[in-house]
């Protein structure tokens, strides 16, 4: 049995463990303490955490919005917990967070190798687009920003 509530900032650093253990994350230095803390604040109860009955991490799902677009970042269930549904039950939370805002699309990335996460997405109803490409612009002096 697991708890789903809202992320919040005492969370970060189990989340941050979690992502750290998994081959298909990719942390940047954006993906700081302080610069999550940040994105929680401007975007309350749209991320959520997935707890064991003994209050450990089992699952987390970092999510927000720009106002049009909803985001989904790092989604991870630990992997004593996959294949039971939390992965779905944390994205289907911060969906309906989202809606709740007013945004009715939600955008994310996967990395092209992770085929794990690739298939989760698709099982989930996420399609896959090549009709657009990723650009990222880098306004400081850290290629790891």
């Amino acid at each position: 049995m697991f708890t789903l509530r809202p992320m919040l900032e005492e969370d970060i650093p189990a989340a941050l463990a979690l992502w750290q253990g998994l081959p298909g994350i990719g942390l940047r230095d954006a993906d700081s303490p302080p610069a999550l803390a940040r994105y929680l604040r401007r975007n309350p109860g749209c991320s959520f955490v997935a707890l064991t009955d003994r209050g450990e991490l089992a699952g987390v799902a970092l999510a927000g919005h720009d106002g049009r677009r909803g985001y989904l970042h790092h989604v991870a269930v630990a992997g004593a917990h996959r294949r039971a549904g939390l992965g779905r039950e944390l994205v289907r939370c911060c969906a309906a967070a989202l809606k709740a805002e007013g945004i009715e699309k939600i955008n994310l990335w996967v990395k092209a190798d992770n085929g794990a996460g690739r298939a989760f997405w698709d099982r989930i109803g996420g399609r896959e687009r090549d009709d657009i490409l990723m650009v990222s612009l880098i306004t400081g002096d850290n290629p790891n920003a």
